[in-house]
């Protein structure tokens, strides 16, 4: 983003307290996640993270990279939990969260330095994938980036035994959600105007992807 980033101010959320939701996946993965996040994010401004969950990566992450404004969002029903994280974190920098519904046609994201979005492409059905680098197109400027974690099929080497089952459960969850294909989602970015920059393998058969977004 050209200039400085317009911010979301970092308030109590009001929410009301009860037992704060907790993922284990989020404690395993986080170090790994930080390590390419410190490699990719930019020296300052805002760091919009997409379906950002029970809330844990955005408190982890904020204290752990205090030069960035940490914006998290999720569907409605999802922010009164990550608020719960937000607000008992230890980072002045782990802003209210937002709510972001990636089915939305008309989808718009608030603008940003940076788009982070950990373990949601398999999950939100592929309209929804669509609808996030079409919106990040717009929302990032030229070599601003957006960063995915998550499992992916290629094409060109075995699909792994613990993905497979993976994305049966995924599938039989919800038939429109599954493991993505690595070649499809790359021809989207390119689609988009964003170049992949980074493909790194990750532990429990992840893959970090890195994408910049392009000059128009």
């Amino acid at each position: 983003m050209q200039g400085e980033p317009t911010l979301q101010v970092p308030v109590k959320s009001g929410y009301e307290s009860g037992p704060k939701p907790y993922a284990p996946a989020c404690d395993r993965n986080r170090d790994p996640i930080l390590a390419v996040l410190r490699r990719v994010l930019p020296e300052r401004g805002q760091v919009l993270e997409i379906g950002s969950g029970t809330g844990q990566h955005a408190a982890y992450f904020s204290a752990a990279l205090p030069h960035l404004h940490w914006l998290p969002s999720d569907l409605p029903s999802r922010l009164p939990g990550i608020a719960q994280w937000c607000d008992q974190s230890n980072s002045d920098k782990c802003l209210a969260p937002v709510a972001i519904d990636l089915l939305l046609a008309s989808l718009s994201l608030p603008r940003s330095d940076a788009i982070v979005c950990i373990n949601t492409v398999h999950i939100v059905a592929w309209a929804g994938v669509q609808n996030l680098f079409k919106a990040a197109r717009d929302c990032l400027s030229p070599g601003q980036i957006l960063y995915l974690y998550g499992p992916y099929r290629y094409a060109d080497r075995p699909f792994e035994a613990s993905n497979e089952e993976f994305d049966r459960w995924l599938t039989a969850r919800d038939a429109l959600s599954g493991v993505r294909d690595f070649d499809t989602v790359r021809d989207l970015a390119v689609s988009n105007a964003f170049d992949l920059c980074l493909d790194l393998p990750m532990p429990s058969n992840n893959r970090s992807l890195c994408f910049t977004r392009c000059e128009d």
